[in-house]
Order: C-alpha cells, then sequence, then structure tokens
C-alpha cells in the first residue's frame, strides 16, 4: 500500500535526470508541490517542498485528532466501526473483537504517524490485520493456523514493544 499518490508519469523523474538537471528537477518539483524520482537499484524517493510536506503533516494530524476525538465517544466509535468495512473490506473476515482491536491500533498508530513521525506504524498493523483476515478466509490456513505444534518447544519468545 503506498501512501505516495503521485500517479502520471508527468509527476516522476528518474535518478539520473535528477542528477544531470537538478536545478530543472527542482523546479518541477516545487511547481507540483511533490514529485517521485525513480531509481533503478534503489526505492524510489519523493522531493517536496516543505510548505507541502508540512500541509501534509497538519492534515494527518487533524484527521488523526478527530479519530481520537471520534473513539472517545459512544457513537463516533460505532460510526468508525460501522465505515471500516466500506474502507477496508476484508474486515469481514474478522470477528467483532478483532475489528474492534484493529480500530483501537489503527487510530493509535495514526495518532503516532502525526504526532510522531512513526509513519510504519499504521501500514504494519493495516498489513498485520489484513494478513489475519486473509488467514481466516481460508479454511485450510485457518485450520493450519489453529494446529497445535506438535510437542515442539520452541524456546522463550522475545516481545518488542
Amino acid at each position: 500500500m503506498s501512501t505516495t499518490h503521485l500517479e502520471s508519469d508527468a509527476e516522476s523523474v528518474t535518478f539520473t535526470d535528477l542528477s544531470r538537471n537538478p536545478k530543472g528537477v527542482a523546479a518541477k518539483a516545487a511547481s507540483l508541490g511533490r514529485l517521485r524520482v525513480t531509481h533503478r537499484d534503489a526505492p524510489d524517493m519523493v522531493l517536496s517542498t516543505a510548505d507541502y510536506a508540512e500541509h501534509a503533516e497538519e492534515n494527518l494530524s487533524t484527521a488523526s485528532r478527530l479519530f481520537l476525538a471520534l473513539m472517545k465517544q459512544d457513537e463516533g466509535a460505532r460510526s468508525l466501526l460501522l465505515a471500516l468495512p466500506e474502507v477496508f473490506p476484508w474486515v469481514r473476515h474478522l470477528d467483532e473483537g478483532d475489528i474492534r482491536e484493529f480500530t483501537v491500533e489503527l487510530v493509535g498508530a495514526l495518532s503516532d504517524a502525526a504526532e510522531l513521525g512513526a509513519n510504519e506504524t499504521a501500514h504494519r498493523a493495516i498489513v498485520s490485520w489484513r494478513a489475519t483476515a486473509r488467514i481466516n478466509a481460508d479454511p485450510d490456513q485457518l485450520r493450519d493456523a489453529l494446529r497445535p505444534l506438535a510437542g515442539a518447544d520452541l524456546g522463550p519468545v522475545e516481545a518488542h514493544t
């Protein structure tokens, strides 16, 4: 899932373009607000103006705070739970308790992204819960996942928080 929404080829340049014509690429990035820089041997990058990045952060912070405020009210939390299947259709494969847990985790992760810059947290929550839903949707995978390990002691588990 990509959080950078740059759709057309006109909104991207190659890393070679950047190295050969940095002023032209910078001008293009400034006019667009942000610009994807593709790289053959490394992850793509995004150049953006400071204003664009600040507005994006402000938008995320506002949305995050709104969701947190809604979660504190019974009707707001209910509305979020009702909206979740429209945003994430795969939640239909989670039980009611898991849907609530996913909602709380997601809203917290969005808050972490907005307030702490911890952008991977929301992505990780979505990917993890989608994987759980995928297992629940496949009876064979679910049966395998629920099967006890036949006497195998895998030792202590280290928890990372």
